[in-house]
């Protein structure tokens, strides 16, 4: 399992219903349910679907960034989404859409205002390379890079309040305590606890 997962996992109830959107191959959501939450994934890719039913992780085929129309207000104690919201097409849409079917929400990211993608892209010129950015600009699945404070404007334009917020080092794993004075500038990502 990612570093990542182990925050976010460590952030969700045992027995809370749980949805993760693009599970990829649900490995966290496996996870979960192993720690005892009743969970669903939302995938779009067929490979992540296939490999979530072979792990027997409940799971629909859908494009988040569609909404999620078929789901009812708070039918979820927990709407998780892990390294996905850089490569969705409509996060406000998106981030209404988990406020709306789940009472909190769990969202992890990359922080493109790192230092060090900073430090990258001004010394060499080309875009950044990092183990949460781990992509080559034309392979990329990312789309929507965003900063940490580029979030939290979203998350407060959106009337989501911050419950907790967990920086990540480039591995994933918890950030230490200075990381706090200078988030944007020392975090390589965060992970986000909101409540409507």
């Amino acid at each position: 399992m990612r570093a990542d997962h182990d925050v976010i996992a460590s952030l969700v109830p045992a027995g809370s219903r749980v949805l993760d959107l693009g599970c990829g191959d649900g490995t966290l959501l496996a996870e979960l349910i192993r720690r005892g939450a009743d969970g669903l994934g939302v995938e779009i890719s067929d490979d992540g679907v296939l490999a979530c039913l072979q792990r027997g992780v409940p799971v629909l085929q859908d494009d988040i960034d569609k909404g999620l129309g078929d789901l009812e207000d708070d039918s979820f104690d927990i709407v998780i989404m892990s390294l996905t919201l850089q490569a969705v097409h409509h996060p406000a849409l998106v981030l209404q859409e988990m406020s709306r079917v789940g009472r909190k929400s769990i969202i992890s990211f990359p922080n493109f205002a790192h230092w060090r993608l900073r430090t990258q892209l001004a010394a060499s010129g080309r875009m950044p390379v990092s183990p949460l950015l781990p992509y080559s600009w034309y392979e990329t699945p990312n789309i929507r890079l965003c900063s940490i404070k580029d979030f939290e404007a979203l998350a407060h334009a959106e009337g989501l309040t911050v419950e907790q917020r967990i920086l990540l080092d480039e591995g994933g794993s918890r950030e230490g305590a200075v990381a706090e004075r200078a988030a944007n500038l020392l975090a390589a990502g965060a992970v986000y606890l909101l409540r409507r």
